[in-house]
């Protein structure tokens, strides 16, 4: 049985700029959303509340649902990755609690569609889908008779 990594990540914007985390990966500064695994027990957007505050410190709720990507890993690995938007109206501080993220940054579209260190593709693939107007209501990845 085919079994893709469930992936969320949350795309965050304030006063023109997106907010992006930093980890070291083989000894190389990478950038990515604010991002990780679905974990048991948690809704598609319970993990992207949970991943945001564990790697920013910024706790917030998604306000829409930006895409799905059905992506495959250079290492062969497939995901399925959930990207949400989240508008604040400031840029805020940030305080990672998550020890695999070095810090943060408040960076324009351009500083992260022209890097040569991102984490994946699927990091300015977001940027991009972000650019375009649409945007769909959370309800389109909502839990389903979820007993938790």
């Amino acid at each position: 049985m085919f079994k893709p990594h469930v992936t969320v990540a949350c795309v965050v914007h304030a006063q023109g700029k997106f907010l992006v985390v930093e980890e070291t990966i083989n000894g190389k500064k990478l950038w990515n959303q604010p991002a990780g695994h679905l974990e048991a027990n948690e809704t598609l957007l319970q993990a992207a509340e949970r991943e945001l505050w564990e790697e920013t410190g910024i706790r917030a709720t998604p306000h829409t649902f930006l895409r799905m990507h059905q992506w495959i890993a250079p290492d062969n690995t497939p995901f399925l990755r959930f990207a949400f938007v989240i508008e604040l109206p400031a840029i805020l501080p940030t305080e990672p609690h998550d020890t695999d993220i070095d810090c943060c940054w408040w960076l324009t579209a351009d500083e992260i569609l022209q890097s040569s260190n991102l984490r994946s593709p699927l990091v300015a693939e977001s940027i991009r889908c972000y650019q375009q107007p649409e945007r769909y209501s959370l309800d389109l990845v909502g839990p389903f008779n979820w007993p938790l």
